[in-house]
């Protein structure tokens, strides 16, 4: 069943570790089978309070999703993210 990885960016530290973390994430997305849905693009909100900036992907399973964020490929990487910016991340299933 599809599973969605949801990054919700609330609020930017340091510009330069989020560049660093854009540039690595190109190469490391590749080859897998992951679809990036949304990256930061234009956003209405409806309800609550607006975050800077939302990421959607999709991978084929919430096992591989999960495989991905914890795996050595990304963890080597998302410190960026973090010295960057804070940052909601979550994964969720999609419906069968």
């Amino acid at each position: 069943m599809t599973a969605y990885v949801i990054f919700i960016r609330e609020q930017t530290h340091d510009q330069r570790e989020l560049d660093i973390y854009s540039e690595k994430m190109g190469d490391m997305l590749a080859g897998l089978p992951v679809t990036v849905l949304s990256a930061y693009g234009r956003m209405e909100v409806f309800e609550g309070d607006a975050p800077e900036g939302v990421v959607l992907v999709s991978f084929p399973t919430l096992e591989q999703a999960k495989a991905w964020y914890h795996g050595d490929a990304y963890q080597a990487v998302v410190g960026h993210r973090h010295k960057g910016a804070t940052y909601r991340g979550f994964v969720v299933e999609g419906l069968a």
